[in-house]
């Protein structure tokens, strides 16, 4: 299965449009516990309930080898009927993306992996070759100094826009296999709505609710496609470390179960 049906299948047999952020650090896990075992712990307590799963590279590096083998062993133990996306936000020259793409890839086995679009089209192109594989676009991110870059104008097919805008629809003319989705946090919901309306087929990965504060009824009455699909909610904190004791993995499945039965929620309010 590529991406985008693994993706289907999990949104329908789990009635889901969470992503649980595996962005573990061993300080906030219970003592004597590794990574791995945390990891595999809370995948098994969630995986009935969410359509992805989000690993960060940055917590797995900073753990030197060790952190890279937990890495590796967690993708490797996600049930192979649900997506894993590598938010490792990586690109460069040509040749240097080919290799990163063959890491994530085929090294790795990530389904999908964050892309930093700064570099251009040639930087992004080696991601996109496979299409059993998708790339998430950086486009609106959650954090507050986004706006540092993304928001700035820019002359762009003789109007003035916002970056972000441009990145959406350099993505949407990149996407011609059909694997290329965009990264917009629920903390930007004006900007999530406008992206939506401009691209209503894309799939994007929505960062930002819990821990950063988006609105998540705003996330998705502004993100889903007409649907009422189209997005993956990524949560984080709020889920893996929602206890830090012994129970850590029955409060991360209640976190969890808690995220997607509000989101089902909302869809059931929305209009047709």
């Amino acid at each position: 299965m590529n991406f985008i049906e693994k993706l289907n299948g999990a949104v329908e047999k789990n009635r889901s449009l969470v992503c649980v952020g595996l962005d573990t650090s061993p300080e906030l896990i219970p003592s004597g516990m590794s990574v791995f075992d945390f990891n595999k712990a809370i995948i098994d307590a969630t995986a009935d309930l969410v359509c992805a799963y989000k690993p960060n590279f940055a917590f797995y590096e900073a753990q030197g080898e060790k952190g890279l083998e937990s890495l590796y062993r967690t993708v490797r133990y996600v049930p192979k009927t649900i997506p894993v996306i590598g938010d490792a936000k990586r690109s460069d020259i040509g040749n240097t993306s080919e290799a990163y793409a063959k890491a994530l890839f085929e090294q790795i086995g990530l389904d999908a992996a964050t892309i930093n679009p700064y570099l251009g089209f040639d930087a992004v192109e080696p991601f996109l070759k496979n299409k059993d594989k998708f790339a998430f676009i950086l486009c609106r991110n959650s954090n507050k100094s986004a706006a540092d870059f993304q928001s700035l104008l820019c002359q762009y097919e003789g109007k003035l826009r916002p970056l972000y805008e441009v990145v959406a629809l350099k993505a949407s003319l990149w996407n011609t296999n059909k694997n290329v989705g965009l990264v917009v946090g629920a903390t930007y919901p004006e900007e999530l709505k406008t992206i939506r309306q401009a691209h209503p087929d894309m799939v994007i990965l929505i960062p930002g609710v819990g821990a950063q504060g988006g609105d998540l009824k705003l996330a998705v009455d502004y993100g889903v496609d007409s649907q009422k699909r189209g997005i993956i909610v990524n949560s984080a904190r709020q889920i893996i470390y929602a206890s830090r004791g012994s129970d850590f993995a029955l409060a991360a499945r209640r976190a969890a179960q808690n995220l997607r039965d509000e989101i089902n929620k909302h869809l059931a309010e929305m209009k047709s």
